[in-house]
């Protein structure tokens, strides 16, 4: 399996990454890195996360890594990330396009 981000999912990533070195830039490397092996893990197990019953599609999944939420959709051999983003922000505004 092949993964693929998103322009999006990159600027979460950056958004994420930025807010979180403000306070602590050591707790910002450690957790960008942190989801980015646990979305690599989504190479070798691509359906591990939980269905998104109101997506437009029955192959996007939400995985759950500590208190992050990573939207992917999986599609033969690619898995594309979406979006990303911490429980606590208001995650409505990732349903926009999926």
């Amino acid at each position: 399996m092949k993964i693929i981000y998103t322009p999006e999912s990159v600027d979460d990533l950056k958004r994420l990454r930025e807010f979180i070195a403000r306070n602590s830039p050591n707790a910002a490397n450690r957790i960008a890195n942190y989801l980015v092996v646990g979305i690599g893990k989504l190479k070798t197990f691509p359906n591990p996360g939980i269905e998104v019953k109101k997506a437009k599609s029955d192959m996007i999944r939400d995985l759950i890594l500590g208190d992050y939420i990573i939207r992917y959709l999986v599609l033969k051999e690619i898995i594309y990330i979406l979006r990303i983003w911490h429980h606590k922000e208001d995650w409505s505004k990732m349903w926009k396009n999926y």
